[in-house]
């Protein structure tokens, strides 16, 4: 490895075995063993499916990853992200060393600093400040080292009052407050971090992230992040790597990581039909039949540049005698956030005489989003708002790749949401 890069995976695979525990494994040891001592490659190898959870496999063998190659230079903080069951937890198990893969190898410099699951490296029958001397002899620090780290640890876990009391008797938020600070003021070279931190409260994570941060700019150390809340990897990572079925679908910035995994969970399509498939909720008394996309020339698009008019198409079906209803759209960022909900009384319009079947369209005339992807969510209800008729979340996506027609520079993804284009004159006298 070249002196930068302080973590490599090579050709890193993960297999398991399904099944019922020790069910068969004698004879196939004695079958590994056999093909060992003559030179044969691992028959076992050969076999077994893609981790894919929504489809039934018919092999007990499983690829919980598979063929994962990537470096990390120091001082990055690498998200890695992907759906439950992607094998994220898997690979950091292996980065830790806490699992072997199945084929491949780890070359990593200096000491890795890892937190897993609530309460992992803790001993329940040691005190807090025990456990903080242990972690630290782990790590191979001596005495002293720890001591000089001590009072640091401890107030930032915000235990003070119980660190000479038994961990068993912490509560899981109290576990992963001293677990952190541990792991992250013992100054390891490469931090890991799971999802873990979901168990803190709002205000210890944001300080969580922050000392982080701290920790990969001022300290030049490797972190290794993993989150379902995407907000919080997009504003600690620079860089990101999607999982998918075990496998790297994506290597890149950390906006465009973000993109690409939610794409997995949004249609790619310009138009959609609804049937009984589609994931909905609400009374079904005014109901969506279609929905799609369409530039300023009235052409099906997932894609658009600022300051184009958007068109949103869709088809209702009345069943009910019900002539007066509201209808709405809400449209949102990748990382989840509400950007606008935009009900058609708010534009002065009422939806009246709704017959069986009727088509309706809603321009958003001079789109003024930043560059990423937005997803748009549907909505009917009655005229009071108290009856959901149908609700459809995430029906479809769109894209907005550039500055258009406003500007020549290339604008990031990551600097806000709504690109303004003010009126500039000099005022001075």
């Amino acid at each position: 490895m070249s002196k930068d890069i302080i973590l490599k995976a090579e050709n890193i695979s993960k297999q398991y075995r399904l099944g019922q525990v020790g069910t068969g494994t004698l004879s196939h040891d004695l079958n590994r063993w056999w093909h060992q001592v003559r030179g044969k490659e691992d028959p076992y190898l050969k076999i077994g499916e893609t981790n894919d959870r929504s489809t039934k496999g018919t092999s007990e063998y499983v690829w919980a990853l598979q063929d994962i190659n990537f470096e990390v230079e120091r001082g990055e903080v690498l998200g890695i992200i992907g759906k439950n069951g992607a094998g994220k937890s898997t690979l950091l198990k292996i980065l830790s060393k806490v699992t072997a893969p199945t084929t491949g190898s780890i070359k990593s410099r200096g000491r890795i600093a890892s937190l897993l699951e609530v309460g992992t490296g803790f001993n329940p029958e040691l005190t807090g400040k025990e456990n903080i001397f242990l972690n630290g002899a782990i790590l191979g620090m001596t005495k002293k080292e720890i001591t000089s780290k001590l009072d640091e640890i401890i107030e930032f876990s915000g235990c003070e009052r119980y660190i000479d009391t038994p961990v068993k008797r912490y509560s899981s938020g109290m576990t992963v407050r001293l677990a952190f600070a541990v792991a992250a003021f013992l100054e390891p070279e490469i931090l890991v971090i799971d999802e873990v931190l979901a168990v803190g409260d709002a205000e210890f994570q944001k300080k969580a992230i922050g000392k982080m941060q701290d920790i990969s700019r001022e300290g030049g150390r490797t972190v290794l992040f993993v989150s379902h809340n995407m907000a919080a990897v997009k504003s600690l990572c620079t860089r990101g790597i999607v999982l998918e079925n075990g496998r790297v679908k994506f290597d890149g910035a950390i906006d465009e990581a973000v993109d690409a995994y939610l794409s997995t969970d949004y249609s790619t399509d310009c138009s959609v039909i609804f049937d009984k498939n589609t994931k909905r909720n609400g009374s079904r008394n005014l109901e969506f039949l279609s929905l799609d996309i369409r530039n300023q020339n009235n052409e099906l698009s997932q894609e658009f540049s600022i300051g184009d008019d958007l068109n949103i198409k869709f088809r209702l079906k009345n069943n009910t005698n019900e002539v007066k209803s509201e209808v709405g759209i809400q449209i949102k960022s990748s990382d989840e956030m509400p950007i606008f909900h935009i009900m058609a009384r708010d534009s002065n319009y009422e939806l009246n005489h709704i017959e069986k079947e009727e088509e309706y369209t809603i321009c958003i005339k001079d789109l003024r989003l930043y560059p990423g992807t937005y997803t748009i969510s549907i909505i009917s209800a009655n005229t009071t708002g108290h009856e959901i008729h149908d609700n459809i979340e995430n029906a479809l996506s769109f894209q907005i790749i550039d500055g258009g027609k406003y500007t020549l520079r290339n604008l990031p993804r990551s600097v806000g949401l709504m690109f303004l284009n003010p009126e500039w004159k000099k005022t001075n006298k």
